[in-house]
């Protein structure tokens, strides 16, 4: 059994209703966090040197503003990751499909790209048709909590080490393996980030967003608002 079936009515990003709902971009513009003072950012994740994670898409930042200014007193967002190449995108889909691979070799292919979906969004669905993930878009966020002193609370894992976390329980927004501490710090982001608008990956806690087609499904719009044919490069 996949360890995603025991999560009864999890919709998958991979999911064929998801893919169906249509892209109208609205080229909306993109903000560069490192001009600005209002949300904390970084290190830099996933590879050394990658300047591309803090770049948002201006209505997306504006509403992680609003969030982080319903946060109760003495919690701040830090964001792990914003926007991601799809170069990049695809690098860390093929490593995770190929841990999984690794450690349930028994399993169909089919199978190792659902579990794989879990915690990363492909870029080529297994009918070979493109994919467009949310980082890729500047419409998802991974985000976490500080505290006034600017150290990380307890969140039940760290987004950095989602890696780590072999069957997934751990990242799962509503996971009972944490301590009442992580749940806690987890019932505060959530309820600050649904409140601006954003809507949560549920096997990832730490991953929302607003505007991209897993947002229009769980809001029941009829359409996503950001695709991946605007970059924060001018690409």
């Amino acid at each position: 059994m996949l360890s995603f079936e025991i999560m009864a009515g999890v919709t998958l990003i991979s999911d064929n209703k998801v893919l169906a709902i249509p892209i109208y971009e609205n080229h909306d513009s993109w903000v560069d966090l490192r001009k600005q003072k209002a949300i904390v950012y970084g290190p830099s994740p996933e590879i050394p040197n990658n300047q591309d994670y803090i770049y948002l898409r201006k209505t997306v930042y504006e509403k992680l503003k609003l969030a982080q200014n319903h946060l109760p007193k003495g919690y701040h967002f830090c964001l792990y990751e914003g926007y991601r190449s799809l170069a990049l995108q695809k690098m860390i889909f093929d490593k995770q499909y190929a841990n999984v691979k690794n450690r349930h070799h028994e399993w169909p292919e089919k199978d190792i790209f659902l579990e794989t979906t879990k915690l990363v969004s492909p870029v080529i669905n297994p009918d070979k048709t493109p994919n467009i993930p949310p980082h890729s878009t500047g419409a998802a966020i991974d985000v976490y909590l500080l505290d006034d002193d600017g150290k990380v609370v307890d969140m039940g894992i760290h987004p950095k080490d989602w890696m780590l976390d072999k069957d997934g329980q751990l990242s799962l927004t509503q996971s009972n393996i944490i301590s009442d501490d992580a749940k806690k710090h987890r019932k505060i982001m959530s309820d600050a980030l649904s409140f601006a608008g954003f809507v949560n990956y549920p096997t990832e806690y730490w991953h929302w967003s607003y505007g991209d087609r897993y947002w229009a499904y769980v809001t029941n719009n009829a359409h996503a608002i950001y695709g991946n044919t605007s970059s924060p490069r001018g690409e």
